[in-house]
């Protein structure tokens, strides 16, 4: 299966090189190049990509371009994934990615993505729903967020089954079917995960988030 992929940055370099380590794979077919908001969003009502590669920070504004981008994305075109590519670790816009939902969300350095294998993978992971984050931005994220009170260690192996399922964006309905549970015993055992982790909420915003965080932090080597 072909994974179609629409790339947006202002800098050509970057544009350029990411176009020519992706040509390296026959299963990913770059359908456009992009260096605006604007034509980043007329490229994705245009060719329906499975995934977006953006830069945060584009013309018009050099700001948050990235970010609105895939909020847009999330609203008309919810089977498209995106990743974030940055320069540098910025919690703020990591947590408003993430806040939209985990599923088929990413979110990398530059610098880490001139690795042809982890990049493909990484596409791979989104087109498919999953989440991908760098190592150092969870990290960053959790500190963030602050300390909480419970560890990993504390939940059950089908508690980390549901965690595990959580992390890879699918929904209480999905986690219900993969795992053979009803969907009342699926948010039993999410509101079991919350407080053994201290966290509080409901489990459809913050805390399910934070929840992934403190998963891919624990399972993320150095």
């Amino acid at each position: 299966m072909t994974i179609r992929v629409v790339i947006a940055d202002d800098n050509i370099l970057i544009r350029a090189g990411l176009q020519r380590l992706l040509l390296h794979d026959p299963e990913i077919e770059v359908v456009a190049e992009c260096s605006t908001y604007d034509e980043l969003i007329a490229a994705v009502e245009l060719h329906l990509p499975d995934v977006v590669l953006t830069d945060i920070r584009m013309p018009p504004t050099n700001s948050n371009e990235g970010v609105r981008a895939a909020e847009h994305i999330r609203a008309n075109h919810s089977g498209c994934g995106v990743v974030l590519l940055s320069q540098y670790i910025e919690p703020a816009y990591v947590s408003v990615l993430l806040a939209q939902g985990t599923k088929g969300r990413g979110y990398l350095l530059k610098e880490r993505v001139s690795d042809f294998d982890e990049l493909v993978r990484a596409l791979r992971s989104i087109a498919g729903g999953g989440t991908v984050l760098d190592p150092k931005a969870v990290e960053a994220l959790v500190q963030t967020r602050g300390s909480v009170g419970g560890s990993l260690s504390r939940l059950t192996p089908r508690e980390t089954e549901v965690l595990k399922s959580i992390a890879e964006g699918r929904t209480n309905a999905a986690i219900a079917d993969a795992l053979y549970l009803s969907r009342k015993a699926v948010e039993k055992h999410i509101n079991s995960i919350f407080s053994k982790l201290g966290l509080t909420g409901n489990e459809d915003t913050h805390p399910r988030v934070q929840a992934v965080l403190l998963y891919l932090a624990e399972r993320t080597p150095e």
